[in-house]
């Protein structure tokens, strides 16, 4: 069968984009070297932090919220809840660039976003312990995304439009024949019109076999819950990001009784993906509590259970979504930098777009390879 499009890795960007193509009536596989929704990739640990007045740069405002826009449109279409609106809390100096593109980005885009000094932050939250030079940019609109339920409704709504996902699939070999992309797999040969590549960590691989040589660096990451007092609950606590001397830590607020999450978004360890990550260690608890205890000083907590993950980064830490050079049947999204699946939705709708060969919704100018 010669399918319109072959996604490798069904992942979220894979499954976001492969929905959108079925929709549209293409003849869609997607395959993956495991069986979504998994951990091994970026996607798991059942939530993700939305935000709008962007701190990484003012071009990710008019991407998240289109990708806002399609969550909300998800969630009519899957009849679930999947994005939460808690607030999100970013702090750190007034002169941070994190902070200062926050406001620039806020301001540009007329966000609602609430400046705080140090005395309110810890006026409005109890368990905050932030030092008198720091300040705060509250968005009232962010909040999380429930990546489980994510994955889930888009593998379902795929394939009732007709997409056919391969799990337990890994890739052997990509080839470019006459127009025709063939991906082989153990014992099985798939053939396409087209293809994008999402598969997140192995996409650096995958693109090196068409000749494409990029510049992405896997990292080992760590994240945890822990126990925490009731000052730390969901409904009287916000998702947060805080730009510090000690590093930039990011989390959420207590869910469900699940524990106060928190991760820490910079350094981290190369790895190869199909590398044995090092487990959660006491060195990571360590690392995480030195942080509670300077910023959130006024909570008790306990480790519940602690993970890793990977990140895909670029030399500057934004997306590449683009054609490849020489193949302009092959599109990829990756190098997603520990910041991308917020923007998932408009990933895919993008992805679609480009292999229809239409204009995309968001320009995805500033996410091209050519800036390089």
């Amino acid at each position: 069968m010669l399918y319109d499009v072959i996604i490798l890795g069904a992942g979220t960007m894979g499954l976001s984009a492969g929905y959108q193509l079925a929709k549209k009536g293409q003849k869609v596989l997607m395959v993956d070297s495991y069986h979504p929704p998994h951990v091994h990739g970026s996607h798991h640990g059942e939530t993700r932090i939305i935000r709008y007045a962007y701190g990484e740069g003012e071009a990710y405002v008019p991407f998240a919220l289109r990708s806002k826009e399609l969550w909300k449109d998800l969630e009519k279409r899957i009849n679930q809840s999947i994005l939460v609106e808690t607030g999100v809390l970013n702090s750190g100096l007034e002169t941070s660039p994190f902070i200062q593109n926050v406001w620039k980005s806020g301001d540009k885009y007329d966000l609602q976003v609430e400046k705080l000094s140090s005395q309110q932050l810890q006026q409005r939250w109890a368990g905050l312990t932030v030092p008198d030079n720091y300040i705060g940019a509250y968005e009232k609109d962010g909040g999380y995304l429930r990546t489980d339920q994510i994955l889930n409704g888009y593998a379902t709504l795929a394939a009732s439009y007709g997409a056919v996902l391969a799990g337990g699939q890994r890739v052997q070999e990509v080839q470019i024949n006459e127009g025709t992309v063939e991906v082989k797999t153990q014992g099985t040969i798939y053939q396409a019109k087209k293809l994008i590549v999402t598969a997140g960590a192995w996409g650096r691989e995958v693109l090196s076999q068409l000749g494409l040589q990029l510049s992405i660096t896997v990292i080992r990451k760590t994240f945890a819950w822990l126990h925490a007092d009731e000052s730390f609950r969901e409904s009287k606590f916000p998702c947060f990001s805080f730009d510090t001397e000690m590093g930039t830590y990011y989390g959420f607020p207590d869910i469900d009784g699940a524990g106060l999450k928190i991760g820490r978004h910079d350094t981290g360890m190369p790895i190869h993906p199909d590398q044995k990550s090092v487990p959660f260690h006491d060195g990571d608890t360590e690392e995480l509590l030195g942080f509670l205890s300077r910023f959130m000083g006024k909570g008790t907590f306990r480790l519940r259970e602690g993970k890793t993950c990977m990140y895909s980064m670029t030399p500057d830490e934004d997306f590449i979504i683009d054609y490849h050079p020489e193949h302009p049947e092959v599109m990829f999204a990756l190098g997603f930098s520990g910041h991308g699946f917020k923007f998932a939705s408009a990933v895919g709708e993008a992805l679609s777009e480009m292999a229809m060969e239409k204009d995309t919704t968001v320009d995805m100018g500033p996410f091209r390879l050519d800036r390089f």
